[in-house]
């Protein structure tokens, strides 16, 4: 498991389904640097169940990631036929029907190993096969990326585990924050708190008043 804050984000080509319907074959992030921030989230398999439950908590918020400048995407390791199947059928059935933001297909598997979320991993047994030693399918991660392209935070839960998406929205507030004000957010920090200054006086005055 790679720890990529930091560190640039991996960049990729791939197929991906937007706009709830219509399959491109060459959806990136590159098209986002200089331009806006990304939350880029990975989640196990379509057709599954706390992986529903996700994507439409993420669509339930898209007006708020979106009122921040927020690019929403998706990925996991199904082809893009799969994501546009599950696109069609209804949530209360189990589907996705009604998420309008990008789905990626990492069907070869690199977008997750490079992002470091890939269950599993290719070897080979006795007799030199290859073979894969895992489910070969994502954990649930979750990338916050600056204007720059660059990880500015990273979450990695097991399977089981669904993610917090106004925890998210906490993450993209607090780091917009920093970027305008130059201030750090401390623990629980919440939009409309303040901030503190990097520095030992700065971080004596917010504890005075708090």
């Amino acid at each position: 498991m790679s720890v990529l804050v930091g560190k640039k984000a991996p960049s990729f080509s791939a197929a991906a389904v937007i706009n709830g319907g219509e399959i491109v074959n060459d959806f990136n992030l590159d098209q986002f640097i200089g331009k806006n921030h990304v939350l880029l989230f990975f989640y196990p398999k379509d057709f599954t169940f706390v992986c529903p439950s996700e994507l439409h908590a993420f669509q339930a918020k898209l007006g708020e990631f979106e009122a921040r400048g927020v690019k929403v995407v998706a990925c996991s390791t199904d082809t893009e036929e799969s994501h546009w199947g599950w696109l069609q059928v209804p949530k209360a059935k189990g589907g996705i029907e009604g998420v309008k933001y990008p789905i990626v297909a990492d069907t070869s598997k690199t977008i997750s190993e490079a992002y470091g979320v890939l269950a599993g991993e290719y070897d080979y047994d006795m007799d030199g096969s290859m073979i894969a030693t895992g489910p070969m399918i994502a954990y649930r991660g979750l990338f916050l990326i600056d204007k720059e392209g660059t990880v500015m935070h990273q979450l990695v839960n097991m399977f089981p585990l669904g993610r917090n998406v106004d925890e998210a929205l906490r993450m993209v507030d607090a780091l917009q924050f920093f970027e305008e004000n130059g201030e750090v957010c401390p623990a629980n920090w919440t939009k409309g708190d303040e901030g503190m200054k990097a520095s030992f006086d700065g971080v004596a005055d917010y504890l005075s008043k708090n």
